[in-house]
C-alpha cells in the first residue's frame, strides 16, 4: 500500500502521486509523439503550462521536489504562513484559468488525459486549502512536514554526505519558523480531537529521529566546523519539535472542538477531483456493500478448505498465529520477494522493466503510528540514488506481549506473501518502474490512488487466480481477509464522513464485518478520520477487473493477461476511467 501517505501524499500517499512529483520540461519522453501521427498544436501549449505548474509545485513544496529527484530546492522548506497560503490559492486559480482557456476538443487523446489530471489536481488543492482549510485543522500536517523535509535529504545517497548535511542544516534552520506557523494557523474550534491524538502519537518518533538517528547518519563526517553547525541547528529543531508537542498537549488537546467529518458535498467533490468518480455516493456505497457480502461468502468457502470443522474466523486465526518473531520479520520479508518476481516474469504476468530491487527496511519511527507496510520509491528523475525502500513496521520494544502478538498476526507467512505482491511484484514497485516510460511529463507527476492502490490490491487476487501458490488454501484465505479489510475501509470512510457513523461504530464494523483484530480495527478507523477516501483500494480493484473483462470480450482471440497488464501499466497511474478510454479507443471525457 501507499502508506499513511495517502493522507500526506501520503499524502503518499501516500502516496505514489506525491512521491512521483517531478519536473523540468526537457524530460518529456519521445514516446508522447510516437502515439499520435500528428500532434495538435495545442498539445504543446498544454505541455508548456504543465511544466510551469510542475515548477511551481517544486518551489512551494521543496521536500516534494527532493523526493522526486530534483534537488534545486534542497535548502528550502514549505512556507505555511497565512500570506503564503492565500497567495498559493490565488496562484492555483490563475493556473486553472489558463488551463480552461485551452480548447479541450482540439487536444489529442493523450493531452486530454493530461488536461484532466492537471485540472483535477488544481481543484483538489483548492478544495483542501480554500474550502476545507485543512491547514487550520491538522496538527500532524506541520510536524510531518518538518520530519519529511529532513528525512528526504538523508534517505538516499543522491549526493556526498557533506553536501547533504549542508542541506539538512539549511532546512533545520527554517523548521522553527515552520512549526511556529503551524501554531499560529491551527484553530481549536476547527481541530478534531482525534487529529491531536494522531499528532501526539507520531511526535515522539519524530523527536527521536532528530535526537538519535540523524546524528548517526552523519557520524562519519570529519569536518568539525560543519558538525558543530549541525549540532546547533539540530538542537534548535529538537527544541522546536518539543515546543510544538507541548503546544498540541496544552493548547489543543482537550480544548479542540472540530469535527473530522468532511460531509457529503466535500466527499463527493474530493473523489471527483482525485479519482474522477462521478457516481452518487449512495451508489458508490452500494457497490462496497455488494463486494463486502461477496467477500464474506468467499471467506467462508475458503475457510472450509483450510479446516471445515471450525468457525471460519477460527480457521483464519490458525493461519495468522503462524508468523515470524519481530526480530526475524525483515529477513522473512526479503525471503519471499525473489520467488514472487520470478513467477511474474516466467508466467508471464507482466513485464518487470528493470533488474533493480527494492530494499526491505524498518518503517521510520515517525511513520509507524499509521502504517504496517509501505513502498517508498525514488522520484523517476532521480539520477544518483535509485534505491526503493519496502518498509515494514516492527513491534515497538515497549509493547506488552499481547499487543506485540496482535501486531505480528498481520505478518503471518501467508500475509507476507500477499503484502509483498501488493507492495513489490507486480504491485507498487513494478508500477513505479513503468512510470518511467509513460507518455508525458504530466503523467509522471499526476495520477490517483484508485489506480495506484487499486492496481496493487487487484494484483493480490489476480496472482492467485493465475496459479501462484495454487495448492495453498491458506494463502487464498489470507488474500480474501485482506480484501475484507480494504472493503471495510471503503464503507467506514463513506459512513463516518457522510452518514454519521461514529469512531466506535467504525471500530466495531471492522471487527464484526471484516474479522479484524481490535488493535488493527482501532488503527484503521483512526486512519479513516483523516484519510476519508481510503475506498480507493477496493474501488480501483473493481474498476480494473471490469476493464479487463471489457478488453477480453472485445477481442478474445488477441487477449492475453500479460498484454492487458503491460498496456494498463504503460499509461502511468491516472484514473482508471482515463486508462479505459485509451485501451478501448474511446473518446476521453472532459470531467471539469
Amino acid at each position: 500500500m501507499l502508506n499513511y501517505s495517502a493522507k500526506k501524499n501520503i499524502r503518499s500517499v501516500i502516496a505514489l502521486a506525491l512521491t512521483l512529483v517531478c519536473s523540468v520540461s526537457s524530460l518529456t519522453p519521445a514516446l508522447a509523439k510516437s502515439e499520435a501521427d500528428v500532434e495538435p498544436p495545442l498539445d504543446d501549449s498544454l505541455a508548456k503550462l504543465g511544466d510551469q505548474y510542475i515548477d511551481y509545485l517544486f518551489k512551494s513544496s521543496p521536500s516534494m521536489a527532493t523526493s522526486a529527484g530534483v534537488h534545486t530546492y534542497d535548502s528550502d522548506v514549505s512556507d505555511f504562513s497565512q500570506t503564503a497560503i492565500k497567495t498559493d490559492i490565488e496562484d492555483r486559480k490563475a493556473f486553472l484559468e489558463k488551463l480552461n482557456k485551452i480548447s479541450y476538443s482540439k487536444l489529442s487523446p493523450n493531452a486530454q488525459i493530461d488536461w484532466n489530471l492537471m485540472c483535477g489536481n488544481l481543484n483538489q488543492s483548492l478544495l483542501d486549502n480554500e474550502k476545507m482549510k485543512l491547514w487550520q485543522k491538522d496538527p500532524d500536517l506541520y510536524s510531518s512536514s518538518a520530519i519529511r523535509s529532513v528525512f528526504s535529504i538523508v534517505q538516499r545517497d543522491f549526493a556526498p554526505l557533506d553536501v547533504r548535511l549542508k542541506s539538512v542544516i539549511a532546512r533545520e534552520e527554517k523548521l522553527p519558523v515552520m512549526l511556529a506557523q503551524g501554531k499560529q494557523n491551527l484553530d481549536p474550534e476547527q481541530v478534531p480531537e482525534i487529529y491531536n491524538d494522531i499528532a501526539l502519537e507520531q511526535l515522539p518518533g519524530m523527536i527521536d529521529f532528530f535526537s538519535t538517528s540523524l546524528p548517526q547518519v552523519f557520524s562519519k563526517i570529519k569536518d568539525e566546523a560543519l558538525l558543530k553547525q549541525f549540532s546547533t541547528t539540530n538542537e534548535k529543531a529538537i527544541a522546536a519539535l518539543k515546543d510544538y508537542q507541548m503546544f498540541v498537549k496544552e493548547k489543543l488537546k482537550g480544548k479542540s472542538k472540530g469535527s473530522f467529518v468532511i460531509g457529503k458535498e466535500n466527499f463527493s467533490r474530493k473523489i471527483l477531483c482525485e479519482e474522477l468518480i462521478e457516481e452518487p455516493l449512495d451508489e458508490v456505497l452500494d457497490k462496497g456493500m455488494t463486494e463486502l457480502r461477496k467477500l464474506q461468502a468467499d471467506f467462508k468457502e475458503a475457510a472450509k478448505k483450510v479446516n471445515p470443522d471450525v468457525d471460519p474466523v477460527v480457521a483464519f486465526e490458525s493461519i495468522s498465529s503462524d508468523h515470524p518473531t519481530g526480530d526475524k520479520l525483515l529477513e522473512a520479508t526479503r525471503g519471499v520477494l525473489e520467488e514472487i518476481r520470478k513467477f511474474c516474469v516466467d508466467k508471464p504476468i507482466c513485464k518487470v522493466p528493470s533488474e533493480e530491487r527494492a530494499q526491505v527496511d524498518e518503517t521510520p519511527a515517525f511513520n509507524r503510528a499509521l502504517s504496517f507496510a509501505s513502498m517508498d520509491t525514488p522520484g523517476p528523475f532521480e539520477k544518483n540514488a535509485r534505491e526503493a525502500f519496502y518498509y515494514v513496521t516492527l513491534p515497538e520494544k515497549d509493547w506488552d506481549a499481547k499487543r506485540t502478538e496482535e501486531h505480528l498476526r498481520s505478518f503471518s507467512y501467508c500475509d507476507l506473501i500477499n503484502t509483498s505482491v501488493h507492495e513489490a511484484y507486480p504491485g507498487h514497485y513494478t508500477q513505479f518502474l513503468w512510470v518511467n516510460t509513460v507518455p508525458s511529463t504530466v503523467r509522471k507527476v499526476f495520477g490517483c490512488s484508485s489506480n495506484d492502490e487499486g492496481w496493487a490490491h487487484y494484483c493480490e487476487q489476480m496472482m492467485l487466480d493465475e496459479g501462484f501458490h495454487a495448492d495453498d488454501p491458506k494463502l487464498r484465505l489470507v488474500q480474501i481477509h485482506d480484501a475484507l479489510l480494504r472493503v471495510c475501509r471503503y464503507i467506514v470512510g463513506i459512513r463516518m464522513h457522510t452518514k454519521g457513523m461514529s469512531m466506535d461504530e467504525g471500530i466495531k464494523f471492522f471487527i464484526d464485518e471484516g474479522y479484524v483484530e481490535k488493535a488493527n480495527a482501532e488503527r484503521e478507523t483512526k486512519r479513516g478520520t483523516s484519510d476519508p477516501t481510503y475506498l480507493v483500494y477496493t474501488y480501483g480493484k473493481l474498476q480494473i477487473l471490469a476493464l479487463r473483462k471489457e478488453v477480453q470480450e472485445k477481442d478474445p482471440g488477441k487477449y492475453s493477461i500479460s498484454e492487458f497488464h503491460n498496456h494498463f501499466l504503460k499509461e502511468g497511474f491516472p484514473p482508471v476511467s482515463l486508462v479505459r478510454a485509451k485501451m478501448l479507443k474511446l473518446p476521453v471525457k472532459k470531467y471539469f
